[in-house]
């Protein structure tokens, strides 16, 4: 990059002024490197943009059909006429925001651990840990859940429907907790069962973004708080936490995004229910991934349009909380470069 400086015109007495401006003259290299970044951004939003006209050109029979009933009627039920989202959006919902209250306490403890406690060479292997975890397919958590977790979950689910069950979330209909010979099959393929398996799922991506945000606190800042006496807590609590907030939400709602659009994992914990149950222990529930993998096989050609109009929903709620937490991280102190 070529610097050039522009002098002033003289002023009224004749002498010139000693103010220069700048003006940069970018180089070829420059000039490629900016045309690529611009262009992959470009191509970025360009795919976003067809995948979102094509769901809702592939959707639009449906949605003219149902109009706004699709939001609010819960049957799934495309060749009568009778079907939408309602139920399967609720139970998208309670799902995510399971997994969400279960791994972001899960996820800052680690980046905490790992980025302020644990000893280099630990470190290095906690970060593969948890970067191999992220990489772990679905299925394999999928199958956890349902062969493994279920049946160790189902004493938790127990006790929470009878000591809390008085708030509408842990109620449990059919289940009565002072039989102890009472069936236990109406705690199983339940909301809370596939929020924890998605909560596995996108701790590793929580935990991954949080911990680098954790690792940028400004240097100046830490040795501040300790040449004032502060402990390690004490420095975490006022210098490194309060710099992580915008990472924190941001991981979280990304994490959230990935929680909402959760598929295979899902797919194979749940019993599909086509109605509104906002009870989280209680088997029975639904999510609009899982959806889409029931039903499309089988699906007829108005069929597969109302599918399209589910997961052109799920695509605008995901996208929506994506744009979210991008603009929470940029924003917030966590987004800045600190000197």
């Amino acid at each position: 990059m070529t610097i050039r400086t522009q002098a002033r015109p003289a002023g009224p007495d004749g002498a010139e002024d000693r103010a220069r401006r700048l003006h940069a003259d970018s180089g070829l290299p420059d000039r490629l490197f900016r045309g690529v970044a611009r262009g992959g951004g470009g191509l970025v939003l360009a795919v976003m943009l067809l995948v979102g006209g094509f769901l809702l050109y592939r959707a639009w029979q449906a949605l003219r059909r149902a109009e706004f009933s699709f939001l609010t009627t819960a049957a799934w039920d495309p060749d009568a006429g009778h079907f939408g989202i309602a139920a399967v959006l609720t139970g998208t919902v309670l799902i995510a925001a399971v997994a969400v209250v279960i791994s972001v306490p899960l996820a800052i403890g680690t980046a905490l651990y790992i980025a302020e406690y644990a000893p280099a060479r630990l470190r290095r292997t906690l970060v593969s840990v948890v970067d191999l975890m992220a990489a772990v397919p679905s299925v394999v958590y999928g199958l956890w859940g349902l062969f493994f977790l279920q049946g160790k979950v189902i004493g938790l689910s127990r006790w929470l429907s009878t000591y809390l069950g008085w708030f509408p979330l842990f109620k449990v209909d059919g289940a009565d907790p002072h039989d102890p010979l009472a069936t236990a099959t109406v705690y199983t393929a339940s909301t809370f069962i596939a929020g924890i398996v998605v909560a596995m799922m996108v701790t590793p991506i929580i935990c991954s973004v949080i911990r680098e945000v954790f690792s940028q606190a400004p240097v100046g800042e830490r040795e501040g708080a300790y040449a004032l006496g502060a402990t390690r807590w004490g420095m975490i609590r006022s210098v490194v936490l309060p710099f992580g907030t915008g990472g924190m939400i941001g991981g979280t709602m990304l994490g959230l995004g990935r929680a909402l659009g959760e598929t295979i994992g899902v797919y194979l914990v749940i019993s599909p229910v086509f109605a509104i149950q906002p009870h989280i222990l209680q088997s029975g529930t639904s999510s609009v991934s899982s959806l889409i993998a029931l039903r499309y096989g089988e699906a007829s050609p108005f069929g597969m349009s109302a599918l399209m109009a589910a997961g052109l929903a799920l695509f605008l709620m995901t996208l929506v909380v994506n744009f979210a937490a991008s603009s929470i991280v940029a924003r917030s102190r966590s987004g800045a470069t600190a000197e």
